[in-house]
């Protein structure tokens, strides 16, 4: 069954939808550079209204290792999910269980990343190229989607309820992670489209059995 991971929520009510839903993983988004950031007190909100047996994210971009730290001992994420330069080392820097985004946008340039994290407890492959936080609608070609990893992906970048079930069937990720796709406005989510991204997966993944 494929995961799913809903990312960018800021709002209380879309957290306690999204749990509802049964999705796998809630994502909070801790890095300035993006329009979905939470602060510090709002992350530690949302954090305590996410149910046991889902997972809390928490994507981070270049930032200070002060401010992970902070992030870490406040918000007591499960993982972090890095959309930067970061290398292996900085990631592996806080003892916690971490993703690193790879930016598919950047052609070859993302695909030689792909193995430069081998302690990761996955990637994420998203649309966006280099120097950009993810989160903007931007899909890939979903054939270069590597068969020939150990580490889970996730496939990210322009996903929504018309196109998540094609995307399954071509890239056969280990899950999928949706922000823009099922919002109304930037960390705003719509009802309507979060549940229909979860239909969509779940047929998708009825019409793989």
């Amino acid at each position: 069954m494929t995961r799913i991971k809903f990312c960018g929520l800021t709002r209380l009510e879309d957290v306690r939808l999204a749990a509802s839903l049964g999705v796998d993983a809630i994502g909070l988004v801790l890095t300035r550079r993006s329009k979905r950031f939470v602060d510090i007190e709002q992350a530690r909100a949302l954090r305590a209204a996410v149910p046991p047996y889902i997972t809390n994210v928490v994507l981070l971009m270049d930032d200070a290792p002060e401010w992970i730290a902070q992030v870490c001992d406040t918000v007591k994420p499960d993982v972090l999910q890095f959309h930067g330069s970061e290398r292996e080392a900085d990631c592996t820097a806080f003892a916690r269980p971490y993703m690193k985004a790879i930016g598919m946008g950047q052609g070859d340039a993302g695909l030689a990343m792909l193995r430069a994290y081998p302690s990761a407890q996955g990637l994420l492959l998203d649309g966006h190229g280099l120097g950009e936080p993810g989160g903007s609608g931007e899909t890939f070609d979903w054939q270069r989607m590597p068969t020939d990893l150990d580490l889970p992906l996730v496939l990210a970048g322009g996903l929504d309820a018309t196109n998540v079930g094609q995307a399954i069937q071509t890239a056969r990720p280990w899950g999928v992670d949706v922000s823009s796709g099922i919002e109304s406005a930037s960390g705003i989510k719509a009802e309507q489209a979060m549940r229909a991204f979860v239909q969509a997966v779940r047929a998708a993944d009825s019409q793989a059995d």
